[in-house]
């Protein structure tokens, strides 16, 4: 009986110096942004987040647990060892952001959208930096 198993390499090429600067720019930028304009009001009892949520169509009380889980994935992502895992995480929480304004009948590019501009400096990010990430999602196949 024959097994397929996909094979992974156990060393990967070195990085070059422009991808992980680059690569830990967006991700920076990305992280910055979540911690600054989505987690701290959240988290600071802002009531901006309360009417933000309500607008949206969210009942009270969901908040701070929203706001705890968008910055334990923030700072999975921002660890090496655990980055994969929190991309993930957060790959799910931005399409559950994306499917609340498409519900809200939020404006396509400005909100709706926006979603998926995170994802992608998060997604770019982490793809510049780890070359483990491009092993998996080849950009360009040689």
């Amino acid at each position: 009986m024959a097994t397929s198993q996909l094979a992974v390499p156990t060393q990967f090429t070195a990085t070059p110096r422009w991808m992980t600067i680059t690569g830990w720019a967006l991700s920076g930028i990305f992280a910055l942004f979540m911690l600054g304009a989505s987690v701290a009001p959240k988290l600071a009892g802002m009531p901006v987040a309360d009417e933000i949520m309500a607008e949206l169509g969210w009942p009270a009380g969901y908040v701070l647990p929203i706001g705890f889980a968008e910055l334990t994935f923030t700072l999975l992502f921002l660890v090496p060892r655990t980055s994969l895992l929190g991309a993930i995480l957060m790959t799910g929480l931005l399409g559950g952001a994306m499917a609340t304004h498409i519900r809200a009948e939020s404006p396509l590019f400005s909100h709706i959208l926006f979603s998926l501009y995170l994802g992608a400096f998060m997604w770019g990010g982490l793809w510049l930096r780890d070359a483990r990430i491009r092993t998996v999602l080849p950009f360009l196949r040689s």
